[in-house]
């Protein structure tokens, strides 16, 4: 079973799962701890199945090697984390917290770093993809150091930068699929200007052989006369 085929099998049980609590809910009106921590868990796979699907796409058509691995390997541990969270009596669990905080980040930014890289760009617009890269992975990097570093004097300037990189991350994620669409009539340009180039070299090998053959005949019949 490949991962897409997993993620998907999680992901429809999931939403069976929230669907048949929400269902009793409406019906007998009862929503207990029981059943709030399972509809928690449900939605916590959901979400884990969301998030290993951009990878397991991207894992299976090799844009990139380690980026989904990691975004699957964080999706699940983050999940383990979160489940841990929901089904614990304990009240005191402050650094698990920030750890699966810590590794929803990083599920979430390898899964957009994956849905990204199936964008094919022209050269003229791959600065959007290592910008898109860039600003996610300084987002990451503040929202990690807002989440472990307490009582931090800066945090309107904290607040501001990550205003500023969620806008540009949001305005990218709009653009490149519109540089991808862009970029195929580039690419078939490119593509085809690559061929005449072939042609024209193919043409002259052909020309070059023939001056050579008509060299040799003449030389041939010299000779006989």
């Amino acid at each position: 079973m490949n991962l897409k085929r997993l993620f998907l099998y999680l992901l429809i049980a999931s939403v069976t799962v929230s669907a048949i609590l929400g269902i009793v809910v409406i019906l007998f009106g009862e929503f207990g701890r029981i059943e709030s921590r399972i509809l928690g868990t449900s939605v916590t796979i959901t979400c884990m199945s969301l998030l290993g699907l951009a990878c397991g796409a991207n894992f299976e058509a090799e844009k990139l090697r380690l980026v989904p691995v990691a975004g699957i390997a964080a999706a699940i541990i983050s999940a383990l984390f979160w489940i841990v969270i929901i089904w614990s009596e304990s009240e005191n669990a402050e650094y698990v917290v920030k750890t699966g905080l810590t590794t929803t980040l990083l599920a979430i930014a390898f899964s957009y770093a994956s849905l990204i890289a199936f964008a094919e760009l022209a050269k003229m617009f791959q600065w959007a993809q290592y910008a898109a890269y860039l600003f996610a992975a300084s987002l990451v990097g503040t929202l990690l150091y807002v989440i472990w570093i307490e009582n931090n004097p800066n945090e309107e300037l904290l607040a501001r930068v990550i205003g500023a990189l969620s806008v540009s991350i949001a305005a990218l994620t709009v653009l490149i699929p519109i540089f991808h669409k862009l970029s195929g009539s580039h690419d078939q340009l490119e593509k085809l200007d690559k061929e005449i180039g072939s042609l024209k070299e193919r043409l002259g090998e052909l020309e070059e052989k023939r001056s050579a053959l008509i060299k040799e005949e003449d030389s041939d019949a010299i000779n006989g006369s």
